[in-house]
Formats: C-alpha cells, structure tokens, sequence
C-alpha cells in the first residue's frame, strides 16, 4: 500500500520511540532491500512516550486513561494545550494538575481573543513579530511547545493594550490564526448545568464578607476548596465572578449528596 500512494521513498514517517529498534530499523532493511531505493525515508519524527507517573502509559500495565475518559473532565482544546505543550520529542507525564494547568491556559486564550467593539484607540497592537516567532518556531523541528509560549506572550501584549485602550482587533485574529494552526478552537467548552450553582453563590458571598473582615486565611481556603471542584473564582471591581474549568461527572455526583 505505502508503495502504491506514497512511493518507494517517503517524505515523513513517524512512530514511538520504543519503535526506532528493532521495527523501524528492519523496516528500513527490508524496504530498502526490496526497492534498492536509498533512502526509504527522508524525516523520520519519533515522538516521546505519554506516562503516567514514573511508567509508560500502556493498556499492557494497566495504567491508562483514555481520551473519552479525559474529555469527561476537560475540554478539548486543553487536551491539546497539554500534548503540544512539550516538544514531540520528549516524554510527557499525565497528571490532573497539568490538566487543570492547561485548561486554565486555554481559559487564558479565550478571554484574550474575546471581541471587545469598546477598544479601537490607536496605536493598533503590531502582531507581525509575533507571528514569525511563531512561524522559526514551527520551522525548528516542530517546536509547539515555543510556538505556544508566543501565544501567550501575544495574549500579554494583547491584555496590556486593551488596558491601554489601544486598537487590538488584528492582534485578536492573529491569535485566532495562529492557535488554529495548532487545532485549538478557542471556543467556550459546553458544560452540563452544575445544579449546586446556589451554594457556590452562597460560598462566594461568604468569601467576600471574610474579606471584608480581613479573614484572609479562610477566605483563601473557599477559593481553594472551589477550585478542586473545577470552580474559578475572579475578583473584580464589579464583585467577584466564577465559572467553571472542569467538569466530571464523578463530581456532580458529589454536588448532588
């Protein structure tokens, strides 16, 4: 089949690291010495191995999570910041932190791409160097994890100019293209209703009279204590407002008790 689409020498060919010997060393072996064509590949990406914890990730050892179960806690496009966040080639380690980690960084992205008609002051928020950072960053070997730190340097610059009143618009769609590229979406993740919204309007009247009497410590503990339920809460001039990162249906089982 590769011989019939692709040619008796392929431009990329890609697979695990635990793959380079023997699998693509006889592969290479045999195909060669079957076609007598050198080479029989040209770029050959192998990617580093997902664990969890100190061991690979594998259904053999038992230790898996599946990407249906990862969508039930966290958006898609946070599944992806995390993946692109290390470079291919390295090793990357599952854990719930850096899931949160990477849904709060999409949470980051969203709200800075988020149309604001009220800001249009001059001067406009020059985009260009960012977009080639972004651009020598994807041409070094596919280096997504430093062509995402461009986004987020690109999401500052685009919060201090909104600050600023300065004109952001192009620097907005730029963002958009450029996290395109990497499949993000940008787009709010759809979240069953959370039924236990009253008492998190509760706790967070409650956070904001501990403030007020100076009872830091147990106003810090609140916040805490909502944000390991997937709740977030952001302190504004107007009062304080949450909304949710994460959602499983482990815990609104333990909402509803």
């Amino acid at each position: 089949m590769a011989l019939k689409y692709l040619g008796e020498s392929l431009d990329i060919h890609g697979g695990g690291q635990d793959l380079i010997f023997p699998h693509h060393e006889n592969e290479i072996t045999q195909s060669e010495g079957f076609t007598g064509v050198v080479p029989f590949v040209r770029y050959w990406l192998h990617n580093g191995l997902l664990q969890l914890g100190e061991d690979k990730m594998s259904k053999s050892l038992g230790n898996l999570i599946t990407v249906k179960q990862a969508l039930e806690r966290y958006s898609p496009d946070a599944i992806r910041l995390f993946i692109l966040g290390s470079h291919y080639r390295s090793p990357l380690t599952y854990s719930e932190e850096s899931m949160r980690a990477a849904e709060a960084g999409m949470e980051r992205l969203r709200q800075a791409a988020k149309e604001r008609a009220d800001v249009a002051g001059e001067p406009a928020l020059d985009s260009e160097p960012f977009r080639q950072k972004f651009i020598e960053s994807m041409d070094d070997d596919f280096n997504t994890a430093q062509a995402i730190a461009v986004l987020f340097d690109l999401v500052r610059e685009i919060n201090r100019a909104r600050e600023e009143g300065r004109d952001i618009a192009e620097a907005q769609r730029t963002l958009a293209e450029l996290a395109g590229v990497l499949g993000l979406t940008l787009e709010e993740p759809a979240k069953p209703p959370l039924e236990a919204a009253p008492l998190v309007e509760l706790l967070v009247e409650v956070r904001d009279e501990l403030r007020k009497a100076k009872q830091w410590q147990l106003a810090d503990r609140i916040r805490s204590r909502l944000a390991d339920m997937g709740i977030t809460l952001e302190d504004t001039p107007k009062g304080t407002v949450w909304k949710r990162t994460l959602w499983s249906s482990q815990q609104d089982a333990q909402h509803k008790q």
